[in-house]
């Protein structure tokens, strides 16, 4: 911990350093171009803001996987201006007489500057690299529709036959002809509900995959079984093996 504390601290104290001086570089050349009072002491804080706010919006973009042109053409412009201005005043350059072209573009630094500070404003910040893709040829869902599921079967209700009201005691009146009881009505057959076109292919399919392993005719009531079916819906499978 103290190692990393004491690696950290000198980070800082070289950065303040190299900070400091390039800052006195920028201002003394500014100074050397007309750009007295405040505005001399302006110029490095343009420049070196721009230099961090390139860099730390490059460093947002390649972590999140997006093109960082932008802002690395803007890092390198101020990256330019700090070195050019560190190395003009290294006894390269007069300084009490300095060129018409560099005092032009001393002068114009402030609306480069802005601009480029505008657009790294309004870029789009990246906050992390799992942004949500739009849907391409590749990820668009399969539109071929699967298999249609078996649709769930419900038995129809039992038809019960309506029985008769039961009718009260009769007074016997005396007849002379002989009565004949007429039969009651046979109870009308039970319907045997039908299957659905899907259960139909499905019982037939378990009927001949059982043949062809036993060799016997399959057992209605174990197709039944397995089908999941009620035991009522045991002589609809069968009518159909």
């Amino acid at each position: 911990m103290r190692a990393h504390l004491a690696r950290l601290d000198a980070v800082i104290v070289q950065a303040v350093i190299a900070g400091a001086l390039s800052f006195s570089h920028l201002h003394d050349l500014a100074e050397a171009a007309g750009q007295g009072g405040w505005k001399a002491w302006a110029y490095p804080v343009s420049v070196d803001l721009l230099l961090v706010a390139a860099w730390r919006r490059m460093r947002e973009q390649q972590r999140a996987g997006h093109p960082a042109g932008g802002p690395r053409l803007w890092f390198l412009i101020a990256l330019a201006a700090s070195l050019g201005a560190n190395v003009a005043t290294a006894g390269l350059l007069d300084l009490d007489a300095v060129p018409a072209p560099l005092r032009v573009i001393v002068a114009g630094w402030p609306a480069v500057a802005f601009f480029g500070g505008t657009l790294l404003a309004h870029t789009p910040r990246a906050t992390d690299g799992r942004t949500a893709v739009p849907a391409t040829e590749d990820t668009a869902p399969d539109p071929t529709p699967g298999p249609a599921p078996v649709p769930a079967y419900v038995p129809p209700a039992d038809p019960t036959p309506e029985l008769p009201a039961a009718q009260g005691p009769q007074e016997s009146t005396p007849s002379t002809s002989t009565t004949t009881t007429a039969p009651a009505p046979a109870a009308p057959a039970t319907p045997v509900p039908p299957l659905p076109p899907a259960l139909v292919d499905r019982v037939r399919a378990l009927a001949a995959e059982h043949r062809a392993t036993t060799g016997r005719a399959a057992d209605p009531d174990a197709v039944r079984v397995r089908l999941g079916l009620p035991p009522s819906m045991t002589p609809s499978v069968a009518a159909h093996l």
